[in-house]
């Protein structure tokens, strides 16, 4: 008996590794798959960008940051061939914000990743506290916000200097731009979409809510600094980055509301206090489901789109430069041209072609040996998982990961 049972311990264990292998197969499969598409979008002219914004919002996201250094500006409609200059030191000259965002920037040290040398942060730090002033410097309307560093970190960490400038002004022009106003009344206009929401798909937690008189001021930090302030996984951040980018302005909103439905139970245990309930929710959980999550808070957008949420009183007293501009920037995004295509065009402007242009490029971009190297296993991968078609893609598939720092 011993031995027929060992036997089948034996069996059972064979066929859950069996299960983990096929399902890891799977897996790895779906990846190689999601990237051939993104390719393939990236290289369409114009570039497929709602196939791009699909890739962002569905599971797993953008999938690595050679990925985002290609799809994240073409979300944004960002020439990365046309990049602004590094800043001088001259911008910190007599800058109103200089104090303010040196202070922030200082306190930033836990941004950066576990295990980078000290002198590295610091270069950093350098750089972040330069992108904020330059973005500022550039446009005279935009007011900088305290939590505003925690969001250029991100970009700064993932696509460099440079590209994060040319990013950070289109972002802060647009889906940024309630929060940089000189007040705070577009945030509070932002915020107040919250308990709509709530109110649509929970009438009970909507009004437990309201009788503890908690308010929204819990999500602040969560939508001003796109939840990158309060969580400390980094590849928890990147996600809703993906998200955010690809998404309506308000979707930061429509997950702080997931959020709050996700901890339904754990607030109406809650005693109805204002102090208890806004310290249980400003306390936000690190374990959360986000891929449910993305994909409950992209449902409610659907369900309940801002149209609908606007006809609250709450919500009629205040128009969002933010909200009223989304269209036709999502619309701008539509025409963009392929990466190969603004790199002729570069060539051209220059009046440079022939052999000797691409020895400039390579000048110019100082392409990333690693980062080729990894798209290049990336690409064997796939050719010998999918065979013809993924070989109908390869070939400028080596151009996904420039340096642009």
């Amino acid at each position: 008996m011993k031995k027929g049972k060992k036997h089948q311990q034996g069996t059972g264990a064979r066929e859950n590794g069996n299960g983990n292998a096929q399902r890891h197969g799977e897996h790895e499969s779906w990846k190689k798959l999601k990237l051939v598409e993104i390719h393939q979008a990236l290289n369409c002219d114009p570039v497929d960008i709602e196939t791009l914004r699909r890739a962002a919002v569905s599971k797993g996201g953008l999938l690595t940051d050679e990925i985002r250094r290609k799809v994240w500006p073409k979300l944004l409609s960002v020439n990365v061939y046309n990049l602004p200059a590094k800043p001088t030191k001259d911008v910190r000259e007599n800058h109103k914000d200089f104090n303010q965002v040196l202070l922030d920037v200082r306190r930033s040290m836990k941004r950066f990743p576990r295990g980078m040398r000290v002198d590295e942060k610091q270069v950093l730090q350098e750089q972040l506290i330069d992108i904020i002033l330059v973005v500022l410097q550039k446009n005279p309307a935009l007011h900088y916000y305290q939590g505003y560093h925690d969001i250029v970190v991100t970009f700064l960490l993932v696509v460099g200097e440079r590209m994060a400038i040319a990013i950070l002004e289109t972002l802060s022009n647009h889906h940024l731009r309630d929060f940089m106003d000189p007040t705070m009344d577009s945030t509070k206009h932002i915020l107040n979409y919250l308990m709509p929401i709530l109110e649509q798909v929970d009438p009970q937690l909507h009004d437990f809510m309201l009788r503890a008189e908690v308010g929204t001021i819990f999500a602040l930090s969560w939508l001003i600094t796109w939840y990158s302030h309060v969580l400390s996984e980094f590849r928890h951040i990147l996600r809703l980055y993906d998200f955010f980018l690809a998404s309506h302005p308000l979707m930061a909103i429509y997950f702080a509301a997931v959020i709050v439905l996700h901890r339904e139970k754990e607030v109406k245990q809650t005693e109805c206090d204002m102090a208890m309930v806004h310290q249980l929710l400003s306390q936000i959980p690190q374990d959360l489901p986000y891929e449910e999550l993305i994909t409950q808070a992209h449902c409610l957008f659907t369900c309940y789109p801002p149209s609908l949420l606007a006809k609250c009183a709450a919500l009629q007293s205040c128009k969002s430069i933010t909200i009223n501009c989304f269209k036709a920037f999502q619309t701008a995004t539509e025409q963009q041209r392929p990466d190969s295509v603004l790199r002729r065009q570069l060539l051209r402007a220059r009046g440079l072609g022939g052999p000797d242009s691409q020895l400039v490029l390579s000048r110019d971009t100082q392409p990333n040996q690693a980062a080729n190297q990894l798209v290049k296993m990336a690409v064997w991968g796939i050719s010998a998982t999918l065979g013809a078609a993924a070989l109908a893609v390869a070939q400028t598939v080596l151009d996904w990961a420039p340096d642009f720092f």
